[in-house]
């Protein structure tokens, strides 16, 4: 038996189950942070929606789209359930949206730096363990790069995402709730320029550079 559980244990790719398991890890804490952040927002603006519905919470399963987080995982595009917002609470309705839509690339940026920060101690006071060297790769290589994705791809004016809501608060009443009637399509749209990898080379090089201009600044 012992014998048995050698060999399976040899035959499985450790290092692609470890990364497996790093970028789900990842995933999880990038859009938690971006929902929660979004629910957080609004209830400073006088929304207690999300509150009365348990959503400003940093447990993922509070926020997971299950098929949303697997198009994450196979096509680097998903979504978390969006955190319920009822505009009629703000001052300011367009404004308020804006605002709550801003916070989740926001925090995603904020979260960006918080990690590179993280892996900085590590390499420069944490003695070397295989624990520390995984929390090492997870914060430099595999969450904050995805972080950083996940906030400029909600940046993108299109419907749903957050840049369509920022973008509005510029636009009339009228061009504003034209904007939010397209907002089924807008996700069938992005599900079909992701499949066919329209644009991929373009947004990984935008990440890139935002990821190394926050690694010079923290390194």
């Amino acid at each position: 038996m012992l014998h048995y559980l050698q060999e399976l244990f040899q035959a499985l790719d450790v290092v692609s189950l470890l990364d497996a398991v790093l970028r789900v890890a990842a995933v999880l804490l990038c859009l938690t942070v971006h929902e929660t952040c979004h629910g957080l927002t609004a209830y400073a603006l006088g929304d207690p929606t999300a509150k009365s519905m348990h959503r400003l919470s940093l447990n993922p399963l509070h926020h997971i789209d299950w098929f949303g987080l697997f198009m994450m995982l196979a096509a680097g595009f998903g979504w978390a359930k969006p955190v319920p917002v009822d505009p009629r609470y703000f001052k300011k309705p367009k404004e308020g949206m804006a605002l709550t839509a801003l916070a989740g690339p926001v925090s995603n940026f904020l979260l960006a730096l918080l990690l590179i920060f993280i892996s900085k101690l590590i390499y420069l006071y944490a003695p070397y363990t295989v624990v520390m060297d995984t929390v090492f790769t997870f914060c430099l290589y595999t969450a904050a790069p995805l972080s950083i994705g996940l906030g400029l791809f909600n940046l993108i004016p299109i419907p749903p995402l957050d840049g369509s809501k920022v973008v509005a608060v510029l636009l009339p009443d009228r061009a504003y709730g034209t904007l939010m009637r397209y907002e089924r399509y807008g996700m069938l749209l992005l599900l079909a320029l992701s499949l066919l990898g329209v644009s991929g080379g373009f947004i990984s090089g935008v990440i890139g550079r935002v990821y190394e201009a926050m690694f010079n600044l923290i390194y």
